[in-house]
């Protein structure tokens, strides 16, 4: 059987997508971030202060970092985490995010979301019980509530 050069250089280039994945995806515990272990959110040393503030944090005893990032239902939750592990190994590779690192507008829905999942009766009061007021966003008075270590510039950005 004879292959063409194109399919030998896409058969190419397909290894060493799969190669350097799959490398990539052992070197930075790729398989830590399937578990609901906190300590695989520190794997990367951007996030050792996020972590860190999280330990001190009040809801260290009640809540992961799934919880508060991750939506609760199993698609939800591993969709968000398979499109933030692809594009955290891909900033993190190529070294193109800002220091200290942002919250994305889709995970602070994510988020948003979580917060008023777990405290939906707090919240309903809090809106007016569906009066038609504009919700309030939880994490404009309660930015730090997980992350302890959050600075001027990272609250200002959150708001």
């Amino acid at each position: 059987m004879r292959f063409s050069t194109p399919m030998v250089v896409i058969a190419a280039l397909v290894g060493v997508a799969a190669g350097v994945g799959s490398f990539t995806f052992v070197y930075a515990k790729g398989y830590s971030y399937m578990t609901n272990d906190p300590r695989a959110c520190a794997n990367c040393h951007v996030m050792h202060e996020q972590y860190d503030g999280w330990v001190k944090g009040s809801h260290r005893t009640v809540a992961t970092c799934n919880d508060c990032h991750a939506p609760h239902d199993l698609v939800g939750k591993y969709w968000t985490k398979a499109r933030n592990g692809f594009w955290h190994s891909y900033y993190f590779t190529t070294g193109g995010f800002q220091e200290p690192i942002r919250i994305t507008p889709t995970n602070r829905a994510v988020t948003e979301g979580q917060c008023r999942h777990c405290h939906a009766d707090v919240v309903t009061v809090m809106d007016g019980g569906g009066d038609g007021r504009e919700p309030v966003s939880c994490l404009r008075c309660h930015h730090g509530v997980g992350h302890m270590e959050m600075g001027a510039t990272d609250v200002a950005s959150a708001r």
